[in-house]
């Protein structure tokens, strides 16, 4: 069997690990959450008047703060929601997934013995939220 008929059966028994699939149900939610799918067209419309308002020859700060308060409040409010948060949860869950897939993978790929090797463990936990790290272990 070859290397790629490997990785594939990989990404199927990734598909069923509960994990993923909490990920994927939490993505359907999103997807079918009109309250937060308005949320992200207004976010949306935010950053294009930003985005005009910023290329005009001289720009208006006061315009510009205004936009930059709006898409606060509405990034807040889009976060705050209770889909959001679980689709958070569940995306942080498959990634820290991956990165662990990742590493033993670069760890055979090192030449260490793919039965026994363990990447190394962190004592930190990710939120989620890359700029509170120094990095993905």
């Amino acid at each position: 069997m070859s290397v790629i008929e490997l990785t594939r059966q990989l990404g199927a028994a990734i598909q069923k690990d509960e994990r993923y699939l909490a990920f994927a149900a939490a993505k359907e939610a999103n997807e079918k959450d009109e309250a937060l799918n308005a949320l992200m067209g207004e976010i949306q419309m935010i950053q294009m008047n930003y985005q005009m308002e910023a290329s005009k020859e001289t720009p208006d700060s006061a315009k510009m703060q205004e936009f930059e308060a709006e898409f606060n409040a509405k990034y807040e409010a889009f976060m705050a929601n209770e889909n959001m948060q679980k689709y958070d949860e569940a995306r942080a869950e498959v990634d820290s997934m991956m990165n662990y897939i990742m590493q033993i993978l670069g760890l055979c790929v090192n030449g260490a013995d793919p039965a026994t090797c363990e990447p190394e463990q962190h004592d930190h936990s990710c939120d989620g939220a890359c700029s509170s790290c120094s990095g993905c272990h």
